[in-house]
């Protein structure tokens, strides 16, 4: 999921790892020995070619020998399993300029945004998937109380419905933001620890997974710390694959959105009339404080009822008009949308969800109508 802004789970609280077979295990530390020596080779290669030092093994750097001491003390990783894995990771240029925000950053703009995640061709298929996956889509409805319509809206938006997973090596990119990108670099070694986790559990290939460049995984773009806490196997084949199965991702964000405090039955949004200056005042958080009593007291309306002790919270939603001059529209979300925030910390995301899975829904009324 569009996933980096959520926090690691703390290591104190991380699960123990299930044992892998002996089989595996050989297999395995013979293909990781294989990816270092190429992982090296390439490192060469490229020294040669810029005329720089060779970069180092990462597990030579000092600062990933305390990270792997860490998960030695703390989950039982076994050393040279780790340095193995670590050791066949490379370094992604790309990656970093690709996380790096630019110097001059175009306006927000809130149309543009909207015309891209709520096209035509995605609305046909959302309607197509919810079609084909009704029953698991019921099911994580009655189990979780999330209208099928949002989870749709999720997976057609991060993913286009799975076409569009990422073709990043996940074990580089995490690497690379781990330990080459300062500016988020706790929370990568939280993702990274917990990626390491998993593929030692074996519930993820460390040497194959690729995802997104900031390190999300399969249809819902889930980080690996969201994969341990939310993925669920919602087929019943006893593995979670949140890149082939869509029952699996289906299930996954129900649940995730379940624990973030969804409420059955909430309404998610609503347009509402209100100013600069009482947004700013209301500030710009991804939860939902404040009542909507106190939030109509200073002025602002929506376009429908809300009972007076809801808590809720304020969107503001800049754009860019035709002629080059600046607006903005406003929202105000319930609890249900501060759950989708939770997915994904844009404003732009969020009120794309909720629209997207509006319009699903009057597409889906209407066709039962005619």
């Amino acid at each position: 999921m569009s996933d980096a802004g959520r926090a690691g789970e703390s290591a104190g609280r991380w699960q123990e790892c299930a044992p892998t077979s002996v089989d595996r295990r050989r297999w395995l530390l013979a293909a990781l020995a294989l990816a270092a020596a190429s992982a090296n080779a390439a490192s060469t290669r490229r020294a040669a070619a810029t005329g720089r030092p060779a970069d180092p093994p990462y597990s030579k750097r000092a600062e990933v020998q305390h990270f792997i001491e860490r998960l030695v003390d703390e989950q039982s990783l076994p050393r040279p399993w780790l340095e193995q894995v670590l050791d066949s990771g490379r370094y992604s240029a790309r990656v970093e300029k690709l996380m790096t925000p630019s110097v001059t950053p175009p306006p927000r703009d809130w149309a543009r945004y909207r015309a891209r995640a709520l096209d035509a061709a995605r609305l046909r298929d959302a309607l197509a998937y919810r079609q084909a996956h009704r029953e698991t889509l019921a099911r994580a409805t009655g189990e979780f109380g999330v209208p099928a319509e949002i989870v749709v809206s999720i997976i057609g938006i991060e993913t286009m419905f799975g076409r569009v997973t990422g073709t990043f090596r996940t074990l580089d990119a995490l690497l690379t933001l781990a330990f080459d990108y300062p500016r988020r670099a706790v929370y990568y070694r939280e993702e990274l620890a917990h990626f390491l986790v998993l593929g030692h559990d074996g519930r993820i290939d460390v040497l194959n997974q690729t995802g997104s460049f900031a390190g999300a995984i399969g249809l819902p773009q889930f980080m690996p710390g969201s994969i341990r806490r939310y993925a669920l196997d919602y087929d019943g084949d006893e593995r979670i694959d949140l890149s082939r199965s869509p029952a699996d991702a289906i299930g996954s964000v129900a649940n995730y959105l379940h624990q973030q405090g969804w409420q059955r039955e909430l309404p998610v949004i609503f347009n509402a009339t209100t100013d600069a200056s009482i947004a700013e005042r209301l500030g710009h958080g991804i939860s939902a404080v404040q009542t909507w009593a106190e939030v109509a007291e200073l002025g602002v309306r929506i376009d429908g009822y809300l009972p007076p002790d809801t808590r809720v919270l304020l969107l503001d939603l800049p754009f860019v008009r035709n002629d080059g001059s600046t607006g903005v529209e406003y929202r105000l979300g319930t609890a249900n949308l501060a759950t989708i925030l939770h997915y994904n910390r844009s404003y732009f995301y969020a009120a794309a969800v909720a629209e997207f899975a509006d319009a699903l829904t009057h597409s889906i009324s209407l066709s039962i109508d005619q």
